[in-house]
């Protein structure tokens, strides 16, 4: 399991949790994901960790909703794509 953070166009972070990351970034693009990134195309990744269960990927995405944006700004600073 992922969760992610993709860009929005309008430079707005959206968080989600998936099971195939390519393929759900891919679906925003498309206009297949989320409601709220399909007005705001393209989509970037930006950020994604692993977690072992559904349930752990659907708790840290809440954790990762809940925080300020500079927090959100500093997890993607701290990024490396390589670790996932």
């Amino acid at each position: 399991m992922y969760v992610y953070m993709v860009e929005c166009n309008d430079g707005t972070l959206y968080t989600g949790w998936t099971t195939h990351l390519e393929n759900r970034v891919a679906a925003h693009n498309a206009g297949r994901g989320a409601r709220y990134t399909r007005a705001r195309r393209p989509v970037k990744l930006v950020y994604a960790e692993t977690r072992p269960t559904r349930s752990d990927a659907m708790k840290r995405e809440r954790q990762i909703k809940r925080m300020a944006r500079a927090q959100k700004l500093a997890l993607i600073a701290n990024y490396d794509p390589r670790r996932i």
